[in-house]
């Protein structure tokens, strides 16, 4: 049996030697690498934080001192030395979430995967600690240096440093990376503690010592790296910026030396006052192939070979991120006002060819996307067109920048929001149900959902267009289907995918984005029951086209399908229109529930939720016989439908 099969609590952790514990982290490096290749996940920030997760353990006593990791994605550790070894269905339904999740485990604290939140966590949770006289808990804050581009953690800073009768640690996981390298001036500050010459000059030295005699080279390694890491804490200490808050610094330490990684902890536990650990890990630690990717060190990656790190994955066609990005390099090198804006997710938002080409025009802003809307108004005060690429749960911080810098001025800013709907195994703080019923209350606002590739570039260029609002595309995550055309565009820009028979007029499907294919196959199944169905993709669905209120006049009843919640969505919005319009036709609304959804994978969410073609195509048979449906109504000829 290997070491890691011994522990079940991270109290076995406390009973291992030196040794033994080196050879655990090594363990499990190994695991991680075996197990995550066969299910996906996030690979690389957990094999930079195996001796630190460890480190934490043995000197802290889970869960009775709280561990909060800011973002979570980086605790496989973490539930590995707290019971949870089965890793065979990581993020599949019934498995282990890939985040902290508190139904999994009492050592689970925080579940949101939204970056920067920890210091506000654990600012509260110490300060409750001492109002009710629970004193001897100290809190711990994991917070990757990516995440203090965030301004909340700054906000929590302020007020952290506001008494120091409080037990808090913060274990800075400086890597230079957030999804991708860490931008800005504290990621410079960070990189000049790391690159001093000072510190270069010995942490080299002692790392040759070590190589070079083996057993007795490391003894004198550990012994030299302890004074060069006392060195540099005394010589960054005075000038630190972290100083200025009146927070006690520790570092900056090894982070993949255990005993450097649990001294610093047990010094700052023994200030007993908040104090900052600068831990200095690699992402992608131990594992060759994932230092050599330049571009994310393995941050998340799919099914891989766990030898070579090759991808085994086999795209059925081109993902959406990918028609956005060769869209937004071809329309971008026409227009030269267009500039684009993310928040440290630069490639994964499809960002990169316009980068490749223009790289004057991007900004990267930083795990701050409040920031990154404001700037964008202000770009667009200045003559630009800011196009904002974000996934779409993340947009849900930066509401109150889209309402009132955005939309208040009349700025032309083009949203893009990737992961739109349901995004499968990240689970419920990952899912981007939420943009459809948030933005469709800002007034002015412009939402488009395009059903294919040849609508997503036609839209786009639509939407860089608008100077005077805010416009927004979703999609979700994924590959991209066959281009479906459409039978006739209407006259408002609305398109007509399917046309039910003029004698039986009976349901009209309203489809958004990546509903589409689902209504046509519902469609095909209730025309083969004799019911008439009419299939329309308004392409922009906020406001709404004038014209689904003339074609919802000719139909017995409508079908909104939309993946984003059904409360406040795309239906409520039409189902309020029609009644504005004095036509009475019934309306259903089928979408996602206003609910948190747990990690599956889409078409089982999917599933759940009611939106495949057979749970539709039933509910509207089960319509028809109980006779719940108005008589057909008199047909009106397409040509006057389309006026």
């Amino acid at each position: 049996m290997g070491l890691l099969e011994s522990i079940a609590s991270p109290r076995d952790l406390k009973r291992l030697s030196d040794a033994q514990m080196t050879d655990l982290a090594a363990e499990i490096r190994r695991f991680l690498v075996a197990e995550v290749a066969k299910t996906g996940g996030h690979l690389g920030p957990n094999l930079g934080v195996v001796e630190l997760t460890l480190a934490m353990h043995r000197v802290f006593d889970s869960p009775h001192d709280p561990f909060v990791f800011d973002t979570g994605h980086q605790s496989y550790v973490h539930k590995l030395v707290t019971g949870r070894q089965d890793f065979s269905r990581l993020r599949e339904r019934g498995g282990l979430a890939g985040y902290p999740q508190r139904r999994e485990s009492e050592h689970d604290i925080v579940e949101s995967s939204h970056a920067s939140s920890s210091l506000s966590w654990a600012d509260g949770i110490s300060r409750a600690f001492v109002q009710t006289g629970q004193g001897d808990r100290t809190v711990v804050a994991v917070v990757g240096d990516g995440a203090l581009t965030g301004g909340m953690t700054w906000e929590a800073l302020n007020n952290i440093s506001d008494g120091n009768d409080r037990r808090l640690v913060i274990v800075v996981n400086d890597n230079g990376r957030s999804y991708a390298p860490t931008i800005g001036g504290m990621a410079r500050f960070l990189s000049s503690v790391r690159t001093r010459r000072e510190y270069r000059a010995l942490y080299e030295t002692t790392r040759a010592v070590a190589g070079r005699f083996g057993a007795p080279g490391r003894a004198i390694y550990r012994g030299m790296r302890g004074g060069l890491h006392g060195f540099l804490s005394r010589f960054t200490n005075n000038e630190a910026l972290y100083s200025n808050l009146d927070i006690k610094y520790i570092g900056p330490v090894d982070g993949h030396d255990q005993r450097a990684m649990e001294a610093a902890l047990r010094q700052a536990k023994e200030y007993g006052a908040p104090t900052i650990v600068h831990a200095i890990t690699e992402k992608g630690h131990g594992f060759e192939p994932a230092l050599r990717d330049q571009a994310d060190q393995f941050h998340a990656v799919g099914h891989i070979d766990p030898e070579t790190g090759e991808s085994l994955d086999v795209a059925s066609g081109p993902s959406w991120t990918s028609v956005f990005a060769s869209t937004l390099a071809s329309v971008g090198s026409e227009d030269e006002r267009i500039v684009a804006v993310t928040a440290a997710m630069l490639r994964p938002t499809g960002l990169h060819l316009f980068q490749e080409r223009h790289p004057e025009r991007v900004y990267d802003v930083g795990i701050a996307e409040q920031h990154a809307v404001t700037t964008a108004a202000g770009l667009a005060y200045g003559g630009l067109h800011p196009v904002v690429a974000l996934y779409a749960t993340f947009l849900n911080r930066a509401f109150d920048q889209v309402l009132m810098d955005v939309a208040l001025h009349r700025a032309g800013v083009t949203f893009v929001l990737d992961r739109a709907g349901i995004t499968g195994p990240d689970g419920p703080s990952h899912h981007g149900m939420w943009d459809l019923a948030l933005l469709q209350v800002v007034p002015g606002i412009r939402i488009a959902a395009p059903r294919d590739a040849a609508t997503l570039r036609e839209e786009f260029r639509e939407a860089v267009a608008v100077d005077d609002a805010p416009t927004v595309l979703r999609w979700s995550k994924g590959q991209v289907g066959p281009d479906i055309p459409a039978l006739r565009r209407l006259s408002d820009g609305a398109d007509v995918l399917r046309d039910a028979p003029e004698s039986s007029p009976d349901v009209l499907f309203v489809a958004v984005g990546s509903m589409v294919p689902i209504a046509l196959e519902a469609a095909s199944l209730l025309e083969s029951q004799g019911i008439g169905v009419t299939v329309v993709d308004p392409r922009w669905v906020v406001p709404i086209p004038a014209s689904l209120i003339d074609l919802a006049r000719d139909h017995r009843l409508v079908i909104t399908i939309e993946d984003g919640v059904r409360v406040g969505g795309v239906g409520t919005r039409l189902r309020q229109d029609l009644r504005a319009a004095g036509v009475d036709t019934g309306v259903n609304e089928l979408g996602l529930p206003d609910e948190f959804i747990d990690h599956a994978s889409r078409s089982e969410i999917l599933h759940d939720a009611g939106l495949t073609a057979q749970a539709i195509a039933r509910d509207v048979i089960d319509q028809v016989v109980g006779t719940k449906l108005p008589q057909a109504k008199p047909a009106r000829s397409r040509e006057s439908a389309d006026r």
